[in-house]
């Protein structure tokens, strides 16, 4: 019986060590051949510049102005966001404000009497919501006061706690604010705000230590103050107000009722939540028909910062229209350029150059003048704001993103608006072109 010969194994190829060298020189060949090509088109894009350096500085200017408006609008916009930002926060953006909406009380006799919030309100809930650091009551009522030798004044009388100066963010410009010993005491104190004590002592300075008569009661002015932000009469307190401890106002109006509860939180991201839940508490302690509104800063300072960021990007845009002018006019000069160069365009397809050649050549020079301006415009546009902040005691933002934006478009620019001057350099015939005079 014959015995089965194995199968011979396949022969495994072996490389040839001469068509490997042959593709290793090919592939070094070509890199070195590119290397060269990218550096003779740089030089002769140099050689461009320098041959007409005004009107290639003058196509510049555009890609200047528009890459250093982009810059300094972007910081303009920061700076006026972080302005406005920090002017809100000046109010208190862990505040807690809550109003009386709407709603009454009927009574025995068929009246109806507003379901004002109380301060029992108050009190139920700083024992039922943690994280409040500051909270105050506030009746508001209207007084005509004597300041002595005759002469009166309409004010406006505002019962608060010592804790209003914290949850109201409020600056004693003269004299020292009511504390809770006075609060205690009952003591006729008050402290009135800037322009009140100017109309009536002449400067804040003066004021501190005088006496008011409220309603044939006298009271010793201890201190003065002003908001930390202007309201411009939008919020409770006017040019004719008078704080007094929220102990003694109650004198005058003979009831518990307020018209308004202060709440501070001790960390802004409460500040929602919480806001939810003293409402819900303040409306279970009244009647379902009556209405509470609980105002926070959370909200207004989130929109404040959208529309600064909707103002800067739109005002960024407008200096784009700059950039889209500045790259029609480095495609108008680059067009000049190719009809000015057409010999030369002639004699280097003569020698061997191929039209990718040509329009990388062109391409080249247009990106490189759109890149120059964009690049000093950059600097322009960063040397302002580092020079004011530099120079003044002003800190001006800076965004750094939109550098970066203005090179890339200033690039974006370059290519686009040089596509068309490129691929007509490109495609011109190169007979015709050494016949062109």
């Amino acid at each position: 019986m014959a015995t089965a010969t194995p199968p011979k194994p396949a022969a495994v190829p072996i490389p040839d060590e001469r068509s490997t060298s042959r593709v290793s020189f090919d592939r070094t060949l070509a890199s070195a051949t590119s290397t060269i090509a990218l550096r003779e088109t740089i030089h002769l894009a140099i050689d461009s510049f320098q041959a007409s350096k005004v009107r290639f500085l003058l196509t510049m200017l555009g890609m200047v102005i528009g890459s250093a408006s982009i810059i300094l609008v972007a910081t303009l916009g920061l700076t006026g966001k972080d302005y406005a930002l920090a002017q809100l926060n000046s109010i208190g953006p862990n505040k807690i404000e809550m109003q009386y909406g709407g709603g009454s009380v009927v009574g025995p006799d068929n009246t109806s009497t507003p379901d004002n919030m109380t301060r029992e309100d108050m009190d139920a809930v700083l024992a039922q919501v943690p994280g409040i650091v500051a909270s105050s009551p506030m009746l508001e009522d209207h007084a005509i006061i004597s300041v002595g030798g005759g002469f009166t004044k309409d004010t406006m009388l505002l019962g608060v706690s010592p804790q209003y100066k914290t949850v109201r963010n409020l600056r004693v410009v003269a004299g020292r604010f009511f504390d809770d010993q006075d609060a205690l005491l009952h003591t006729k104190v008050a402290v009135l705000v800037t322009p009140l004590a100017k109309a009536i002592f002449g400067s804040p300075a003066d004021a501190v230590g005088k006496s008011i008569s409220i309603r044939g009661i006298p009271f010793t002015v201890i201190g003065v103050f002003e908001e930390s932000f202007n309201t411009y009469g939008q919020s409770e307190i006017s040019e004719q107000t008078i704080l007094i401890p929220y102990q003694v106002a109650r004198y005058f109006t003979g009831t518990d009722k307020v018209k308004e509860i202060f709440f501070t939180m001790k960390d802004s991201a409460d500040v929602v939540p919480a806001s939810k839940r003293i409402a819900a508490i303040i409306r279970s302690r009244h009647r379902p028909s009556s209405i509470y509104n609980a105002v926070v800063m959370t909200g207004i300072l989130e929109d404040m910062a959208k529309i600064a960021d909707m103002l800067t990007l739109v005002l960024g845009l407008a200096s784009l229209v700059t950039l889209i002018v500045s790259g029609v006019g480095i495609m108008n000069s680059m067009l000049a350029n190719v009809s000015a160069r057409t010999r030369e365009i002639g004699i280097r397809k003569a020698l061997g150059a191929t039209s990718k050649e040509i329009r990388l050549q062109f391409l080249t020079e247009a990106v490189f003048l759109s890149l120059a301006g964009g690049l000093v415009g950059t600097l322009l546009g960063l040397a302002i704001p580092w020079s004011v902040s530099f120079l003044t005691p002003f800190k001006i933002p800076i965004n750094y993103w939109s550098a970066v934006i203005a090179l890339l478009t200033s690039v974006a620019v370059g290519v686009f608006f040089g596509m068309l001057p490129a691929t007509r350099a490109a495609a011109l015939d190169p007979v015709e072109t050494l016949k062109y005079e």
